[in-house]
């Protein structure tokens, strides 16, 4: 991980707001501590991997110390690993079948509504203003209790 994720303006408001928490006389100090920290973690880090290499007899990254990856490449053969996921596709399956059910339902109840709904009553006589008259009663619409 690097700095090459990081914007100019992403960079700028760190190095601002780390002015504003430490001040300009403490922030060198504290920018050399955190890089210190840094290393001595990346030590520790490769330090365990190496033990961990001799004590399994097997090559360890630094990328193999996340618990998933260290099982799914160290202890686990593929047809455990299958046997694991089994439940949880079978699942995954499952709520994705509902979830289409749901939603050819849903499509087909939107298209109920749009089929049963009536058209407005077409005039006999071209209106000569073009504001309703009072005599002229507005269409009735379907209520949400009478779709079912």
């Amino acid at each position: 991980m690097g700095l090459e994720n990081l914007g100019g303006w992403e960079f700028i408001v760190i190095i601002l707001v780390g002015l504003f928490i430490f001040g300009p006389d403490r922030l060198p100090k504290a920018i050399s501590d955190g890089m210190r920290m840094l290393r001595n973690v990346r030590q520790m880090a490769r330090n365990a991997t190496g033990d961990l290499s001799r004590e399994l007899g097997t090559d360890i990254q630094l990328e193999d110390l996340h618990p998933k990856a260290f099982l799914r490449k160290h202890l686990l053969s593929e047809a455990d690993e299958a046997a694991l996921r089994r439940p949880l596709q079978d699942i995954v399956g499952e709520v994705r079948g509902v979830a289409d059910s749901v939603k050819r339902d849903a499509e087909a109840a939107a298209k109920g509504i749009n089929a049963t709904a009536t058209p407005a009553a077409t005039p006999t006589a071209a209106p000569t203003s073009l504001t309703k008259s009072a005599a002229t009663p507005a269409p009735a619409r379907p209520s949400w209790d009478d779709v079912t």
